[in-house]
């Protein structure tokens, strides 16, 4: 097991570079007038990658969320440049966190992290045929990659250490594609 990174402080942010609140007035239908808040995305959005090594095995990767002070098991993921496409963004995310390239990439679809407050989106890349390639990623240490097989899927989503809803949705989301169940928009 990884040793958990040491806290050395944690502090308030009046502003930060990712994230920008602001408030939304809104009249609905029914003549009923609201103020909301929302987290207003910083950039193009993210992408969430299901590296298949072969038919029925994933590739995740063991990564350390400061959210949760913990390891997480989950897919490969990140944000997307300005300009950059999401198959790039999702090749680009694969060689550096996973140490893949791959040769067929196809986006399935766009999860909503909170769609109530949060505008910020993360495209499900399906990456298929994979091949060797690294890249140097902007993570603090090395991530550990672990195979797992999507036909246990129910023994995955049971860890302690997986709850990223995204890693789970898009797992979900790739394996009906592949058993031919769901087709993307």
């Amino acid at each position: 097991m990884h040793k958990l990174p040491i806290i050395h402080a944690v502090r308030d942010v009046e502003q930060s570079r990712f994230r920008h609140v602001e408030q939304v007035d809104l009249e609905f239908a029914n003549g009923e007038r609201r103020t909301f808040e929302r987290v207003k995305s910083g950039g193009p959005g993210a992408v969430i990658i299901v590296p298949m090594r072969d038919a029925d095995t994933v590739l995740l990767v063991r990564e350390y969320g400061v959210g949760l002070e913990r390891y997480e098991l989950g897919l490969p993921k990140g944000r997307l440049d300005p300009g950059e496409a999401v198959t790039a963004g999702a090749e680009r995310e694969l060689k550096e966190e996973v140490g893949c390239g791959a040769r067929r990439l196809t986006p399935l679809s766009c999860l909503a992290l909170s769609p109530s407050y949060m505008s910020h989106m993360a495209h499900v890349v399906l990456a298929e045929d994979l091949y060797p390639e690294k890249l140097p990623g902007d993570e603090p240490e090395e991530l550990e990659v672990v195979p797992w097989k999507l036909s246990e899927l129910h023994a995955l989503i049971a860890r302690a250490d997986v709850s990223d809803g995204r890693s789970i949705a898009a797992l979900f989301i790739a394996r009906e594609y592949l058993a031919g169940r769901f087709q993307p928009r």
